[in-house]
């Protein structure tokens, strides 16, 4: 009798590529169940799994075969990565994040008998494969800067190029978060993640007194390998308002375009950062906690003023703008502050310059593709260090879809504004 076989490729792949998975020498009309399984660096465990019946021939082909059960159901090939959820009894409000890029996601893909729903570790499987899942490809280089009061990351695609830049932005929960700024870098982009959440930084600089910003804009055009005049600036929730005021606000700023994720023209951008913060504390009356306790803050930013003086004028940018909004965001009133963009920019007529990417049912984490969604995970304030259980919102299955479309755009917008006519993407496959 063959032996039942089990195939994952690539082995060793991008975390935004797709994997082919496949099942072959099973009994004809054979009930399965596909497990995925990976350890977080926090060492918490993450699984998915879904049910499949193999064909005629005893094969299930993940990439064509619909699962009839499991935590994710119809033809879905990368069901077994972006479904993923902390397994049974781990602490509430995780959220899977790549802590250290230069080491990969390594994910088990097991095949049990029968259609089974728990005690995976306790069950036999049949054959198991291991997939690496890596933000830096081969030849990425992480540079750490310490430069002129700026603190932040360099990732920089293999060879001496130069390269089109990109300026990284985070939110409020501060750090160097720098996975995305890896795969940008693997697309052929020098990706500079920036640190500003810090009680130091917010104390002292305000996003319209953006010396810090212009200093961190300037560091990253001048580096050797970037091309001077082709640098982006990508911004996710308050990382967002950050981007818009430094290329409306900043005559040393003139980026060739900018990504905003999830993110806000409306708040306070007199005052230095830390105030910003305090002043969300400080409207707490608009906040409001659902069911389950959970804190949702779309509230605090309704009804958006009509005084231009409280938001960012972003009639005045003049570089091509991509905005990227879940609709059923509760962190952020991204779908109204989204039609008032728009609106700013027709009356400024300017509205040619606006892209706008709408996902029904998506939530705020937008992120890489085939990660999961987070509907709601535990946060701590850059600020203040409380720790809440923030409501984020989206439904499983159309943020997956989201966050894969949304990054295959963000790359094509890129290609487009960054390169010009004739280059081509420095992405190394692994």
């Amino acid at each position: 009798m063959t032996r039942m076989m089990l195939t994952v490729q690539p082995s060793r792949g991008l975390v935004d590529e797709k994997l082919q998975v496949v099942v072959k020498n099973l009994p004809p009309r054979q009930e399965v169940t596909l497990h995925s399984l990976h350890q977080s660096e926090s060492n918490d465990f993450w699984e998915a799994f879904g049910h499949y019946v193999s064909d005629g021939k005893g094969t299930v082909t993940v990439a064509e075969d619909a699962s009839v059960g499991g935590s994710y159901q119809g033809t879905e090939p990368m069901g077994l990565l972006w479904s993923m959820k902390p397994v049974p009894g781990s602490r509430t409000g995780l959220r899977l994040r790549k802590e250290d890029v230069r080491t990969p996601m390594v994910v088990q893909i097991s095949v049990y008998r029968g259609h089974i729903s728990r005690g995976f570790r306790e069950t036999p499987s049949l054959a198991c494969a291991v997939a690496e899942r890596w933000y830096m490809a081969p030849g990425v280089r992480r540079v750490d800067v310490e430069e002129k009061g700026v603190r932040g990351t360099l990732l920089l695609p293999p060879g001496p190029g130069p390269f089109p830049g990109v300026l990284d932005m985070w939110g409020g929960g501060g750090g160097l978060v720098e996975y995305r700024s890896a795969l940008l870098a693997s697309h052929g982009y020098v990706s500079m993640v920036l640190e500003y959440m810090t009680p130091k930084i917010m104390e002292k600089f305000t996003l319209k007194g953006h010396h810090y910003f212009e200093t961190a804009f300037a560091i990253l055009r001048d580096y050797p390998q970037v091309c001077s005049d082709r640098v982006a600036i990508l911004g996710l929730s308050f990382g967002t308002t950050v981007a818009l005021t430094m290329a409306v606000c900043s005559p040393l700023i003139e980026p060739r375009c900018v990504v905003c994720v999830s993110g806000s023209h409306q708040l306070p951008v007199e005052e230095p950062l830390s105030d910003v913060l305090m002043w969300i504390n400080k409207n707490r009356d608009k906040v409001r906690f659902d069911e389950e306790k959970r804190l949702i803050t779309r509230y605090l930013l309704l009804p958006i003023p009509s005084d231009p003086s409280k938001k960012v004028e972003v009639g005045k940018i003049r570089c091509p703008l991509l905005l990227i909004v879940g609709e059923d965001d509760q962190s952020w009133p991204v779908s109204e502050m989204a039609e008032d963009m728009e609106k700013m920019m027709k009356e400024a007529g300017n509205s040619h310059l606006l892209t706008t990417l709408s996902y029904p049912g998506a939530g705020h984490l937008i992120e890489p593709p085939y990660t999961p969604h987070f509907c709601s995970t535990t946060f701590v304030s850059a600020k203040t260090r409380e720790k809440v259980i923030m409501l984020w919102g989206g439904e499983t299955k159309e943020h997956s879809y989201a966050q894969e479309h949304s990054w295959q755009r963000t790359l094509a917008f890129l290609q487009q504004h960054l390169y010009s006519r004739g280059d081509k993407s420095n992405r190394s496959n692994l």
